[in-house]
């Protein structure tokens, strides 16, 4: 099974969710069979029909049973109980190549797999699925954090480039941290963009998304091309007046609309990067020291009289 051709798998999909039927119909693309696909909820069983249109439905033992490589896309919690239940019934065949989509599991959680004489591979996509056809077309510009033993490791790698990506090697050991990376750079965006689209609603804006689009995708750009050399803002400039003014409209919107999260964040960010930035030597102790102690706990807010110059 392991030297299998390209093009000759019969592939079973376990979970039709929004990356499972994606990664489906993108293997079929690169002429995998799809033998069937299990699929329990009315949305998953509309993404099947649409993304795998003419693969049977079917319940997870019998997908397994027909497929050569079994590609478990399911979420991270349930994955464990899954692989182990699937070993106790014997599902899991010889040669069979197994392969999970999760960003924190690495090989190790397909151990019963294993046990039973399956090949365990981890392929986890580095982006955001929609569920849409229009995925398929972002695989071009995705990378893939793969994990294997080192004999079958372009049989991953392989996968990855027949579906248009480009496979990165992450060792077992450092899954959750390459995971937690990718969390904190994507999820932890999506919640800084809608915290800041409610402020600026909160000033008037009519359409945030119009401000913060260009800033933040420039913004972007520059990190990725330049590192923390991008870093711009008053915290960068060593301003505190302004960060100690930021500090104190938040304070204000907190108590008007009751969300306490969005001054906590930007004290946490702030207070990380005042810390990066007097490491890159882009701040002086004092000027660093100054803006930490104004985003202490412990600072009072300005009044309407004090000049936050």
């Amino acid at each position: 099974m392991a030297e299998a051709k390209p093009g000759r798998l019969g592939i079973g999909v376990v979970g039709a969710g929004k990356v499972g039927a994606v990664l489906g119909a993108a293997l079929r693309a690169a002429g995998h069979a799809v033998v069937g696909v299990s699929a329990v909820s009315a949305a998953s069983r509309e993404r099947a029909e649409n993304l795998l249109p003419g693969v049977p439905v079917l319940p997870v033992p019998e997908v397994v049973e027909r497929a050569e490589l079994v590609l478990l896309a399911v979420p991270d919690d349930a994955l464990p109980e899954l692989v182990s239940g699937l070993a106790g019934t014997g599902a899991w065949q010889p040669g069979q190549l197994v392969v999970h989509t999760s960003g924190r599991h690495g090989i190790g959680v397909l151990a019963p797999a294993r046990a039973k004489g399956a090949i365990p591979l981890a392929i986890h996509p580095a982006m955001t699925f929609t569920g849409l056809s229009l995925d398929l077309t972002r695989l071009a510009d995705c990378a893939f954090g793969v994990t294997a033993d080192r004999p079958v490791l372009p049989i991953a790698q392989a996968l990855v480039v027949e579906m248009g990506a480009e496979p990165v090697v992450i060792e077992e050991r450092d899954r959750a941290l390459y995971h937690a990376a990718l969390a904190h750079a994507s999820n932890h965006l999506v919640t800084i963009a809608a915290q800041a689209a409610q402020l600026l609603g909160a000033a008037g804006v009519e359409q945030p998304g119009r401000v913060l689009g260009p800033l933040m995708r420039a913004s972007l750009e520059n990190a990725l091309a330049s590192g923390e050399g991008a870093l711009t803002g008053p915290v960068a400039r060593g301003d505190a007046g302004t960060v100690r003014v930021h500090r104190d409209a938040l304070l204000g919107f907190e108590v008007d609309s009751g969300a306490t999260d969005i001054r906590q964040a930007y004290e946490e960010l702030a207070r990380a990067t005042a810390t990066r930035a007097l490491a890159r030597g882009l701040l002086t102790d004092g000027q660093a020291t100054a803006i930490l102690d104004i985003l202490s706990p412990r600072t009072t807010p300005l009044t309407d009289q004090e000049d936050p110059q």
